[in-house]
């Protein structure tokens, strides 16, 4: 009953339940194609404060090794508000920094984090806008690794899509996947204990949540990222300046779990191109199989167009064409088709004459 409640809610009332959300900025967005699911201004540039710890933390881990012992310096002392407390003199494992930077937000562990990556802040900085321009977050400004706005003024600058972005390019790591989706954790200096849980209370009051940060100053008030997975559906959302920002998620998480499903478009083992007028002689294939996240109505809208290289020379394991995922004449998804060619035995000229007298 609760499940058909859901999916009519969804289907025929969507548009009104979607008002009730508080947040100024929102944004759904399917982790795997980055389509977006719902939105509502989600384009305007805002402050993201703490939710900004989500792209210190992949930058850290694509960039040292997380068992690097790192000492704390009087660096730390310019540290305000959430930390985890760690002193001057200290050494952690950039490991245990990462998890006192992801459950509690601790700033004092954003910039030990950024000094022992990046140099200086300046230069971690440097870093992080780097790699917000490979990722496609063309809306986003980085100044530092925690999120406080400067002494001048001058924010941590994103938008709910690029948050989102983020968010599921973050998700890919394992090493990322583990420490936000960790509830408790254990983190350990040369000289104390600590006894982490994390903020994220989604962790705790919905089910399929997998990670998400939050973060709150007083000028970007409440903001939340967040991921969930439900049957191989995977969603983040972001909210930026939501009072509300909790119940928010996962109500909008119940909505879309109930209206979408993901439909297998191409399978790995079974795949071939229609009406294909090269490499007819040659084995095509994909990488893995390919769901779609759509509505139940959307299933009849998806296309698939093979587009084919027309390649004189290639080898095994080259890229010779892509197959096009179309939803709603819209190019959600680009796979890429690999050839491996059939092998054809060689025979040398005595090989020749000996099975010739076979024959005989």
């Amino acid at each position: 009953m609760k499940r058909f409640f859901l999916f009519f809610l969804a289907f025929f009332f969507l548009p009104l339940i979607v008002k009730a959300y508080s947040a100024e900025s929102m944004i759904a967005m399917d982790m795997d194609s980055k389509r977006v699911l719902y939105e509502q201004n989600a384009y305007e540039e805002k402050l993201i404060a703490s939710t900004t710890k989500i792209m210190t933390t992949i930058i850290a881990i694509e960039q040292m090794n997380l068992d690097t012992l790192i000492t704390v310096d009087e660096r730390v002392l310019k540290a305000y508000g959430s930390g985890i407390y760690i002193e001057v003199g200290e050494t952690m494992s950039l490991r245990d920094l990462l998890y006192g930077l992801m459950l509690r937000s601790g700033n004092d562990a954003a910039i030990v984090i950024a000094n022992a990556v990046g140099g200086s802040m300046e230069g971690f900085a440097n870093l992080m806008n780097e790699k917000a321009y490979q990722i496609g977050m063309s809306h986003t400004i980085f100044y530092n690794s925690h999120g406080l706005e400067e002494s001048d003024g001058k924010g941590n600058t994103s938008t709910a899509y690029d948050m989102a972005l983020l968010m599921s390019y973050a998700m890919k790591n394992e090493d990322f996947k583990t420490i936000t989706g960790t509830k408790n954790y254990v983190g350990k200096s040369d000289k104390k204990t600590y006894h982490w849980t994390n903020k994220n209370k989604l962790l705790q009051t919905y089910e399929f949540t997998i990670g998400g940060k939050t973060g709150f100053t007083e000028k970007a008030r409440r903001t939340l990222v967040s991921s969930a997975l439900n049957s191989g559906r995977k969603i983040a959302i972001v909210t930026l300046n939501d009072g509300n920002d909790f119940q928010d998620h996962k109500n909008l998480y119940e909505v879309l779990f109930s209206k979408m499903e993901l439909v297998n478009v191409l399978k790995k083992d079974e795949f071939s191109v229609p009406d294909l007028k090269n490499y007819q002689n040659e084995t095509l294939y994909i990488e893995k199989d390919v769901d779609i996240l759509c509505s139940k109505e959307e299933k009849d809208q998806i296309q698939i167009n093979y587009e084919m290289f027309d390649l004189e020379n290639y080898s095994s394991g080259d890229q010779v064409g892509v197959a096009h995922i179309l939803l709603n004449d819209n190019d959600l998804i680009q796979v890429r088709i690999y050839v491996e060619k059939s092998v054809k035995e060689k025979h040398g000229f005595f090989a020749k004459i000996f099975g010739w007298l076979k024959r005989w």
